[in-house]
């Protein structure tokens, strides 16, 4: 059974850090590659950032120079750390293996909200 378990968020002001992981379970971790999503209230699901089982990263252009995706195969664990949080970062964060799509049903995120 596949468990994907978020962590991290929290209340921060704007200019702030935090430092989310998501611990994997189930699933061969280390052949997998992994994203980082998001989602604010009454909108979409959207894409922030892959990391390939190569360790190549690609994000989205409203992260890129504040977030940086890594992970620890050992630990079956990806991470996001993101800096420089601005307001419109506030959304629900969720992670999952990355194929054309998410390949597994989604965890229960972690909240991030950045207060002005």
């Amino acid at each position: 059974q596949v468990q994907l378990v978020e962590s991290g968020g929290g209340l921060v002001q704007a200019g702030g850090s935090l430092r989310l992981s998501c611990a994997a379970s189930g699933i061969i971790f280390s052949i997998n590659n992994m994203a980082w999503y998001r989602q604010a209230p009454g909108k979409q699901r959207e894409l922030v950032a892959i990391i390939t089982n190569g360790g190549s990263t690609n994000y989205a252009d409203s992260v890129k120079g504040r977030f940086t995706i890594s992970r620890d195969n050992a630990k079956n664990t990806v991470y996001l750390q993101m800096n420089s949080l601005k307001p419109e970062d506030t959304a629900g964060y969720y992670c999952n293996a990355q194929a054309i799509r998410p390949m597994y049903n989604w965890g229960q995120g972690t909240q991030v909200t950045v207060s002005s």
